[in-house]
């Protein structure tokens, strides 16, 4: 039982003018009305309502509220609601720790649910665009400039010379970005196969190649994956069949059209797109990665021109005379090789235009860029070079044990062969070169 003369009627005017005296750390004003209610006041003037009550011979006490958020006659009330669960033998600490745990319980799912319906309404082009930006680090430039090129959507001004006000066409994916990737199923896929095959399957079978593995990879996303089949909805027969098969390609300079098509690719007026036209040739490289070509990838004292390699991820190609002589007469305006003034990146795109334009002139219609690195290929057959070296010097994945483990060519091996090819093939197109003359030295255009 508490003192009788800390026990009072709780009031307004007492209530408020109740101390905690100075030499004690607290003190209680009981109420007479509600025993179990008191008025508790500490030395810094802070008072607040507690309950305090007997469970099964042990006292518990609960903090109530502050005096400014509880008025008395609702303090009253709850610590008379505490009694009645007391008097039923029901701890109120426990009470109050369930409905705490029911209401995080509550907004952990509501908070889960709202998560859900967000990464439900997330769209193909969003989880897209987070994919290339997880991946980047992973991919070459003409890698990533894939994903980024077949999912545009299109419509901007076209920025060829001679293109007038056309606008660029979407590229193949751009129908699927603003679906919602749960909405991403096989019949869908398979209907955007059967558009897209009718009319560009080449550029089409690439883009379904790219969300093949895209979806796959959102496949091993936690956040991704409840929302795709179990199977992988872009392989499907359908999908594959309805994209087409890839022919065999079989555009390639012969020998004896090597002259006119040189003659028609140095008629080009933009200097360096007949520059670079002229590498693809005589390096056999593929096309991204003669335009990927940066200054810094080409070493004039060494004499070697480095590579971005899809297979191996880099390789060093010999520069002969006559790459470094068009190299010398190239502008340096930026930090690509083949620059342009037009693209967004700095960097020269597929001359496929100038090279048809070029080709037709020259009664060579149907010889593609990709052309030039079959043409490299087969001309080395009349010299009887090695096919190892062709290999090496291209970027091809050796193809037997003894290429793969054993033979490993320097640079300076690989240069006598290439410096041979080079020679044949520009005694072949009647170009009088000095190779022994010095390259004419690089510039800088402002």
């Amino acid at each position: 039982m508490k003192p009788q003369e800390n026990r009072v009627n709780l009031t307004a005017g007492r209530v408020d003018a109740f101390a905690c005296p100075p030499d004690k750390s607290q003190a209680f004003l009981w109420d007479t009305d509600t025993p179990t209610l008191a008025l508790r006041a500490t030395p810094t003037g802070r008072k607040t309502y507690i309950f305090e009550a007997r469970l099964n011979g042990s006292t518990i006490r609960i903090n109530i509220g502050t005096l400014a958020d509880w008025p008395i006659k609702q303090a009253r009330l709850k610590a008379q609601g505490l009694k009645m669960l007391v008097d039923g033998g029901t701890d109120p600490r426990e009470v109050e720790r369930d409905r705490q745990a029911a209401f995080v319980e509550k907004k952990t799912a509501a908070t889960a649910k709202l998560e859900a319906a967000k990464v439900a309404a997330l769209t193909v082009g969003e989880v897209w665009a987070a994919y290339i930006e997880q991946r980047r680090p992973h991919w070459g430039d003409l890698h990533l400039r894939d994903h980024i090129d077949k999912a545009k959507a299109g419509g901007l001004p076209s920025g060829r010379r001679g293109g007038g006000k056309q606008l660029t066409k979407p590229g193949p994916l751009a129908a699927l970005m603003p679906l919602a990737l749960k909405d991403l199923d096989q019949p869908t896929i398979e209907g955007w196969a059967a558009k897209e095959g009718l009319t560009r399957p080449s550029s089409a079978r690439l883009a379904w190649r790219l969300l093949t593995v895209f979806l796959t990879w959102c496949a091993e996303q936690p956040q991704y994956a409840a929302l795709l089949p179990t199977k992988n909805p872009a392989k499907t027969k359908k999908a594959r069949e309805a994209l087409g098969k890839a022919g065999t390609k079989s555009d390639v300079l012969q020998r004896e059209q090597l002259a006119v098509w040189f003659a028609a690719v140095q008629q080009i007026p933009n200097p360096v797109i007949a520059a670079c036209l002229q590498m693809m040739l005589l390096t056999g490289a593929r096309p991204g990665e003669v335009l990927a070509l940066k200054w810094e990838d080409i070493n004039t004292r060494w004499k070697g021109i480095q590579i971005r390699d899809k297979v191996e991820g880099t390789r060093e190609i010999p520069a002969s005379p006559y790459m470094l002589h068009l190299l010398a007469a190239l502008p340096r305006r930026n930090e690509w090789v083949f620059p342009s003034a037009t693209s967004a990146t700095g960097c020269l795109t597929e001359p496929n235009n100038p090279h048809t334009r070029a080709c037709k002139a020259a009664g060579l219609d149907g010889l593609t860029l990709h052309g030039l690195r079959r043409s490299f290929s087969s001309l080395t057959e009349w010299l009887e070079v090695p096919a190892g070296v062709v290999a090496q010097i291209q970027g091809h994945k050796p193809s037997a044990t003894a290429e793969k483990h054993y033979k490993v060519r320097p640079l300076e091996l690989l240069r006598v062969h290439h410096e041979k090819i080079e020679v044949w093939i520009l005694e072949h197109a009647g170009i009088e070169f000095d190779a022994k003359a010095t390259p004419g030295k690089l510039h800088v255009v402002a």
